[in-house]
């Protein structure tokens, strides 16, 4: 089962998004509105978006020596820099990526009352609402989630997945199994980049869990003032984020303590490392803090896939990277178990990867 909070939850009125720009409010109620030391930047005073690394997938895949060396070395340079790169030639046909954007774009587009069928409960992370809310007072993002636990069977909530539009289920399917296999073939060649079995994660993992969420974000008459998603880290091993073409840039990453905006290369896909890598190669390859900005005139729409170990297994840094010169930062742990616990934390930054800290590491 996925992880729920075992304590009622009051989290007060939350405004639908789409529903106060369809109002054409000039002022945003003050749920949305962000403390000024969290309040982005405008694009105007940030740096270009920025070119994260490119990774190309049918090179790592080609049996050239030369070609997949050089490959396998710019990926352990974006792993160990950057935490997030973009990987193109990924082997999913085209029709497939624009497939999942249309159902996504079609559900966000549905009315109010019929998105509301599928409701997230407070405190869960499926269903039409907003996720991480726990609280009356909470400051909420100006944002729209349609989120669904996709593998294994047991993490699926069936009410929650929707009858419009009529080719959702068939395209989501089609879609996540597509995305599983570019994820098990990422994590074989992150394994080889750290000097690794190709096969250790995907052993290791059991049957890994995936999840998927829809984000909508409409355009906000004060984009100075709102945040569209929190920061954060991701709790999975990989993430892998699919954005709606002609989306403004709203992805942002903290890189050398600066918000970074990241611009997606058409069909390509943005992939990011998740807390459970960072724990597994002990820090060598790091989750990064990364948040989501609104615009005043463009909408925004991305697919996000989690996807991570078993909630069964135990993680733990792999002895292969620890030595003197990197002792154990973090402690073993039951994946289930801390799964619970992000998705009963409110977005923190990094903050829920203390769980797996080794007390004198928190500390530092």
């Amino acid at each position: 089962m996925a992880p729920v909070p075992s304590w009622p939850i009051k989290v007060g009125h939350i405004d639908d998004v789409q529903e106060l720009r369809k109002a054409k409010t000039t002022t945003i109620p003050e749920r949305f509105v962000r403390d000024m030391t969290e309040r982005p930047k405008l694009a105007a005073t940030l740096s270009s978006a920025t070119d994260i690394p490119i990774i190309d997938l049918s090179k790592l895949m080609k049996r050239e020596k030369d070609e997949h060396k050089s490959e396998i070395m710019q990926l352990k340079t974006a792993c160990e820099e950057w935490g997030f790169f973009q990987v193109q030639n990924h082997g999913i046909d085209l029709s497939i990526i624009e497939n999942i954007e249309k159902v996504a774009k079609d559900f966000f587009m549905l009315p109010l009352e019929e998105k509301q069928k599928y409701p997230m409960a407070p405190g869960t992370v499926q269903g039409y609402g907003q996720a991480f809310v726990f609280s009356e007072n909470q400051k909420l993002d100006w944002c729209n989630m349609f989120a669904l636990g996709v593998e294994p069977p047991c993490i699926r909530n069936p009410k929650l997945w929707p009858s419009k539009p009529t080719d959702f289920r068939e395209t989501l399917e089609i879609y996540s199994r597509e995305i599983r296999k570019l994820c098990k073939n990422l994590l074989k060649y992150i394994a080889v980049s750290l000097g690794l079995q190709g096969d250790v994660f995907d052993e290791m993992f059991g049957v890994a869990v995936q999840a998927v969420r829809m984000n909508y974000y409409p355009p906000c008459s004060r984009p100075d003032l709102v945040l569209g998603l929190s920061p954060h880290s991701d709790g999975s091993a990989l993430t892998v984020l699919q954005q709606g073409k002609d989306s403004s840039v709203g992805l942002q990453i903290l890189k050398d303590n600066t918000w970074v905006p990241i611009q997606p290369i058409p069909n390509a896909l943005v992939i990011n490392i998740g807390d459970s890598i960072e724990v597994l190669t002990n820090g060598k390859y790091k989750s990064v803090e990364h948040r989501a900005v609104t615009h005043k005139e463009k909408d925004r729409l991305s697919i996000v896939t989690f996807y991570a170990p078993s909630y069964e297994i135990e993680l733990g840094p792999m002895p292969e990277l620890v030595d003197e010169k990197n002792p154990c930062r973090y402690r073993r742990y039951n994946h289930g178990e801390y799964s619970k616990h992000y998705v009963t934390n409110k977005l923190q930054g990094k903050r829920t990867l203390d769980f797996a800290m080794i007390e004198s590491e928190i500390s530092t």
